[in-house]
């Protein structure tokens, strides 16, 4: 069974969906057979792994909205063990469609339950909201992460997602764990990413990741060439800091 896990930040900016697609590619990269959901209207993380969006015949919208069979809607990526459903603009109008749903709070967690036996990690990207697809996908998972990008307003709303969490633990999903913190945009030469990592140490303590993601221009070209940064880079300071969070997320939920 997968081990479900969501990139939330209702912050945009933080590097929430480079995360998705390059988590996912580095967990795949450690042989894990991985599925990577495009929550997000913007459908970033599907055009970032060469996807044409206007093409699609199957969205996670249709599996939402119409409660059709997700298997059709899967498709395979470039990157090896690493498949996708993606997103459409149309997820926009779900929320409103959803809301004369019976249980619409769980409509995603019946979609992965459907899936979930095929795949080591199902990773959801969230769009930067905290609205009822950002619900469905807390709700549906195992655990979150939360980016934090090395800059002055780095907590900024952090605390109001810990409130939805909060509440989503006291009655539709009780077992959600936050997976971690993790500092993205960081730079060691700037004392300002050092502070805000000290500053988000001293307040989520053993809950932010020892891996951080550093500034690195290879993570902002790889999604115009449809690849995750691991396969435009290898050898790019983003690619490693993505295998290792890989590791670290493995090491850590091993025997879990």
């Amino acid at each position: 069974m997968a081990k479900i896990i969501s990139i939330a930040n209702q912050k945009g900016g933080v590097g929430k969906t480079t995360t998705a697609i390059n988590l996912s590619a580095g967990l795949a990269a450690e042989g894990k057979h991985v599925l990577l959901i495009d929550a997000d209207p913007q459908a970033n993380a599907s055009s970032g792994l060469g996807i044409d969006i206007r093409a699609l015949e199957r969205t996670i919208y249709e599996c939402l909205v119409s409660g059709t069979d997700p298997n059709p809607a899967i498709l395979k990526t470039d990157v090896k063990n690493l498949d996708l459903i993606p997103s459409h603009i149309d997820l926009v109008g779900a929320e409103i469609e959803m809301l004369q749903m019976e249980s619409r709070e769980t409509v995603l967690k019946r979609v992965i339950g459907r899936i979930e036996d095929v795949y080591d990690y199902i990773i959801i990207d969230c769009s930067p909201s905290l609205g009822l697809i950002t619900v469905n996908a807390l709700t549906a998972s195992d655990s979150v992460i939360i980016p934090v990008q090395a800059e002055f307003f780095a907590l900024e709303g952090i605390a109001k997602l810990l409130n939805t969490i909060k509440i989503i633990k006291s009655g539709l999903n009780p077992n959600l764990k936050i997976e971690g913190f993790l500092v993205t945009m960081y730079s060691a030469q700037l004392r300002l990413s050092q502070q805000v990592y000290q500053e988000v140490k001293r307040h989520f303590g053993p809950l932010v990741f020892d891996t951080v993601i550093a500034r690195n221009v290879r993570l902002s070209e790889a999604p115009s060439h449809g690849l995750s940064v691991l396969d435009y880079d290898p050898a790019s300071k983003g690619a490693r800091n993505y295998r290792q969070l890989a590791r670290e997320i493995i090491k850590k939920n091993k025997g879990q």
